[in-house]
C-alpha cells in the first residue's frame, strides 16, 4: 500500500486527486494540505511514501516545502512528485534542484498520474525519474538560460571516482540504469551502486537533482 499526501491550494483539484487515489487499489491517502506550511507539518506527522506537491501556492510554495520536508525527514525521505500546469516552469526547476523526484502536468490523465505515483514509490534509492525526456528538456532549458547556480557553491565533483562521473554523465543524458549498464559493460546493480554513492557523496536526494547538478556544474552541456 502506497501512502500518499496530497498538497494543492485549489480545493476542487485536491478533492479530485484524493478521490482518484482513494478509488484506486494499492493507494492510501494519509492527508491533504492546502499550502506548503501545512504540507510540512503533515509530512512529519503522517510519514507518507509519496507527496503530490502543488508548486505555486500562497505563503510557503512547493519549492520551500520540498526543501523543508526533505531536510527534516528522520530516515527514509518521502518521494515528492511536483504538480504543475505547464512543463517549462522555473518553479518546477527549483523544486527539482531541491530534491523532488520529477513532475507531472495537472492535465495528465488518471492512469498516467497513478502510474507516476507508483513509479516513484517503488524505487529504492532514487533510481527512477518519471518522464525523463520531458524532465531533461526542462533542466536543459533552465541550465542553458541561467548557467551555474549562483545562490550556493556547486558540489565538488572531484570527490567522485571516474566511473561515478561516467554514470552521472549518462544519467544526465537521460539513459536508464539498464542502458547505462549496457553502455559501460557493467551490471545494472553496479550502476545503481555507483549512482547511490554519487548521490550520497554530493548530498543529493533524487535522481532529478543529480541531473540538475550535472548540467549546472558543466559536466554535461545543454544540447551537447
Amino acid at each position: 500500500m502506497t501512502r500518499v499526501l496530497v498538497v494543492d491550494d485549489q480545493f476542487l483539484i485536491r478533492a479530485g486527486l484524493v478521490g482518484l487515489l482513494d478509488a484506486a487499489p494499492g493507494f492510501e491517502v494519509v492527508g491533504e494540505a492546502a499550502d506548503g506550511a501545512e504540507a510540512v507539518r503533515l509530512a512529519a506527522r503522517t510519514r507518507p511514501d509519496v507527496i503530490l506537491m502543488d508548486i505555486r501556492m500562497p505563503g510557503v510554495n512547493g519549492i520551500e516545502a520540498t526543501e523543508r520536508i526533505l531536510a527534516e525527514a528522520p530516515d527514509r525521505a518521502p518521494r515528492i512528485l511536483i504538480l504543475t500546469t505547464f512543463d517549462l516552469d522555473e518553479y518546477v526547476y527549483g523544486a527539482l534542484r531541491a530534491g523532488a523526484c520529477g513532475f507531472l502536468l495537472k492535465d495528465s490523465g488518471p492512469e498516467r498520474l497513478l502510474a507516476a505515483v507508483a513509479a516513484v514509490a517503488a524505487v529504492d534509492g532514487g533510481d527512477a525519474l518519471f518522464a525523463p525526456s520531458i524532465t531533461r528538456r526542462l533542466i536543459e532549458a533552465f541550465a542553458r538560460q541561467h548557467g551555474p547556480a549562483r545562490d550556493a557553491a556547486p558540489p565538488d565533483l572531484g570527490v567522485l571516482t571516474s566511473r561515478e562521473v561516467e554514470v552521472l554523465k549518462l544519467t544526465a543524458r537521460g539513459l536508464s540504469n539498464l542502458e547505462i549498464a549496457h553502455r559501460l559493460g557493467i551490471s545494472e546493480a553496479t550502476v545503481k551502486t555507483h549512482l547511490n554513492r554519487t548521490m550520497t557523496k554530493l548530498g543529493l536526494d533524487s535522481r532529478a537533482q543529480a541531473v540538475v547538478i550535472a548540467y549546472e556544474t558543466g559536466l554535461v552541456i545543454p544540447g551537447g
